[in-house]
């Protein structure tokens, strides 16, 4: 299919030309004389046209007029158009003069006709260029003065400018060797003079073919290649003995060009090797539930707290209110907040949601509408061995701040949640699913009664989290390893931060608008689960090591309340669609309200009791997943 479209496009350039060839001759003719019906051309008027067109045919197709790409035409073109224009005038003027002696034929014609050839040729392709470009600079150049070899992956936007700068910049970095087209829709053509080699299945023969100079490094040029694709690029790179690279974002690259700046690739990221297809977002729909409303995230010093507030800033609230136990954290996302949007309203509240009556006082003085609840305790282990703290934080903080949503009218309570939640085997989880439920039995007593809407997303890990393994990794190889990964076949979703906030604004507008959300619970679409032990063994080779030469990885088995591999759903949880892709809706079992309410208060007696055993007995009864499978070491305290 990518071939015939290559090749349907190439047919409809090479007719454009010649159609140009045939009508420039008479068009000069005209020019020359003034008349197109004098005695002096009409004898050469029929003839001439049709043994121009007949002859500019096989000159345009093997002049190398079609490796070039429209979207991309350059001073490589113009040269190309040149030297095809010229032979054709050479050698028709030849054949004319056999066939007709050229009686009574102007002399100055044939340099007209090179003229109006070559505008009537290369003025369709700049022109579709500058209409593409919106712009005039940097058409006409070409490659020079390159020199790190290299192969770029992706014959896009990003490729093409790229190539541009460093055709302009006399001191650049790299040699473009060639393109490999991933899609398989621009083979054999050519940007600014770089041909197009082949396809991503091409990639070893054309390592091996290129070879004056030979590569060294492969870039890629897309920022959302799919993240198998990537692994398995590495894989054959480092088979090869390339290294690899990326290109900025696209944005940063135009910025780039326009400041005149040398474009630098980049390393290959974790991002990238587990990046997914780029969810499609209905972003109208998510400024709709942020412009001009007031709203409060709790957490807002975390990882998805802050990253909740660095979008929702960008989506024009009416104020917004950071609310987070630690001041360093706080300190940081208030300072950031500050420069990058400096007129808008904020509130830094230094509060715990484990205190009820500093929520109270906070949603009273700066009346919310809108609220993301991220603030938790979310690292396994820790936990784990502080099981009480977990219960505060996680059930009886999630509860606080539901009731204060409900007492100061909050129109919608948005809560961050996690897979660790469905089947737990962790007090993490436990704790988490029980904000769950109290989220949902206030969502269902709305639908009866009105008032504040309460939604509730659940995911995966988050790359570069402070509960990540990512950072751990990082640090162990930059200290020489080994790397600690706790079984070989424990597996893990993941997603970036920023995908994972912009589903989450996601599923709350839909959450806000859909009744048929109501006591439901959104799941991020994670893709696929990801082997730690290969992350491990990308991670090095990223960092330019061999694994297990040069840095060591050492298992050390499950920590407590790990699982070997995490759940998304339950096994009883229907599954219900919505209107995006990337999210879907879990129906887990409800609870009745009063009952609930009933528990979570003797609950929080115990916990503040400090009787651990009879907290893990109630934690046991309430989820009864977690009484069934939770590790030994949660259940023996």
């Amino acid at each position: 299919m990518s071939l015939r479209i290559k090749m349907d496009r190439t047919r409809i350039a090479f007719v454009h030309d010649v159609i140009m060839a045939a009508v420039s001759f008479p068009l000069s003719l005209y020019l020359r004389v003034g008349v197109i019906d004098s005695y002096e051309i009409d004898p050469y008027l029929i003839p001439g046209t049709i043994l121009f067109a007949a002859l500019a045919a096989p000159v345009f197709w093997y002049g190398r007029l079609y490796r070039g790409i429209w979207r991309y035409a350059s001073l490589d073109d113009l040269v190309a158009i040149t030297k095809a224009v010229t032979l054709l005038i050479l050698l028709f003027l030849p054949l004319l003069f056999v066939i007709t002696r050229l009686e009574y034929f102007p002399r100055s014609a044939p340099f007209i006709n090179w003229f109006v050839l070559m505008t009537l040729l290369g003025g369709p392709r700049f022109i579709y260029r500058l209409f593409k470009d919106r712009r005039m600079e940097h058409v006409l150049q070409r490659s020079d003065h390159l020199r790190v070899p290299v192969l770029l992956i992706g014959a896009n936007d990003a490729a093409e400018l790229f190539i541009r700068q460093q055709a302009r910049d006399r001191d650049a970095t790299y040699n473009v060797l060639g393109v490999i087209d991933e899609k398989g829709r621009r083979i054999g053509r050519s940007i600014h003079g770089v041909q197009v080699l082949g396809g991503l299945d091409d990639l070893e023969i054309i390592v091996r073919t290129v070879n004056d100079p030979p590569p060294q490094r492969l870039v890629l040029t897309h920022h959302r290649f799919e993240g198998a694709t990537v692994r398995d690029i590495l894989a054959r790179a480092e088979r090869l003995g390339l290294s690899m690279a990326r290109l900025p974002r696209l944005a940063d690259l135009k910025t780039g060009i326009e400041d005149q700046n040398r474009i630098e690739t980049q390393p290959i990221d974790v991002e990238d090797l587990l990046g997914r297809p780029q969810a499609v977002l209905d972003r109208d729909a998510m400024r709709a539930l942020i412009a001009s409303r007031k709203v409060l995230v709790t957490g807002a010093g975390g990882t998805i707290g802050g990253e909740l507030v660095r979008q929702i800033a960008d989506f024009d609230p009416a104020s917004i209110t950071l609310v987070d136990s630690s001041e360093y954290n706080l300190y940081q996302i208030d300072g950031e907040l500050a420069e990058s949007h400096a007129d808008l309203p904020r509130h830094a509240v230094l509060g715990d949601v484990r205190d009820r009556t500093r929520l109270d006082e906070t949603f009273a003085r700066y009346a919310p509408d809108l609220v993301f609840h991220a603030a938790a305790l979310k690292h396994v282990p820790m936990v784990e061995a502080n099981p009480l703290e977990g219960v505060l934080t996680n059930t009886i903080g999630s509860r606080n701040v539901a009731e204060a949503c409900r007492s100061a009218n909050v129109q919608l309570m948005v809560q961050i949640s996690t897979d660790k939640a469905v089947n737990p085997t962790n007090v993490m989880g436990a704790t988490k699913r029980l904000g769950e439920s109290y989220g949902q039995a206030l969502d269902l007593e709305t639908r009866e009664n009105g008032g504040t809407r309460f939604v509730t997303v659940r995911f995966g890990n988050v790359l570069g989290s402070t509960g990540s393994v990512v950072p751990l990794f990082q640090r162990q190889i930059a200290q020489g390893g080994p790397v600690t990964v706790t079984d070989p076949e424990v597996t893990r979703y993941f997603m970036s931060v920023r995908e994972a906030v912009e589903l989450v604004l996601q599923a709350s507008a839909i959450g806000e608008a859909d009744g048929a959300a109501c006591g439901k619970i959104f799941e991020l679409e994670m893709g696929e689960p990801v082997r730690i032990v290969d992350l491990a063994h990308q991670m090095i080779r990223l960092a330019g090591y061999t694994p297990g030469e040069d840095i060591a990885v050492t298992f050390i088995g499950l920590r407590p309340g790990e699982k070997m591999k995490e759940e998304l759903l339950h096994a009883s949880e229907a599954v219900v669609p919505t209107t995006n892709p990337n999210l879907c809706l879990a129906n887990p079992r409800t609870a009745d309200l009063p009952l609930l309410k009933r528990a979570l208060d003797e609950l929080e007696d115990a916990a503040r009791a400090r009787r651990e055993e009879q907290v893990l007995a109630m934690i046991q009864r309430l989820v009864p997943e977690f009484g069934s499978e939770a590790t030994p070491a949660a259940l023996s305290r």
